[in-house]
């Protein structure tokens, strides 16, 4: 399970099948330096989302077969 914390390079890492819900959601600087320290968290305010929101589809996501 996903949480804010993590930082969205952690999370392409290891679960690749979350970079279409970054993209849906408009936040397409997965491969910019930030991504690698910055929490899910700080990446959803930078962009306008609502940081549970983007957990939440992150985690369905990662449990989608």
């Amino acid at each position: 399970m996903l949480t804010k914390e993590m930082t969205v390079g952690q999370v392409l890492r290891q679960y690749p099948q979350t970079v279409q819900v970054f993209l849906e959601l408009g936040m397409h600087c997965l491969g910019c330096p930030s991504s690698t320290m910055e929490s899910l968290e700080g990446a959803a305010l930078t962009h306008g989302k609502k940081p549970d929101e983007l957990i939440a589809k992150l985690n369905k996501a990662i449990t989608t077969v």
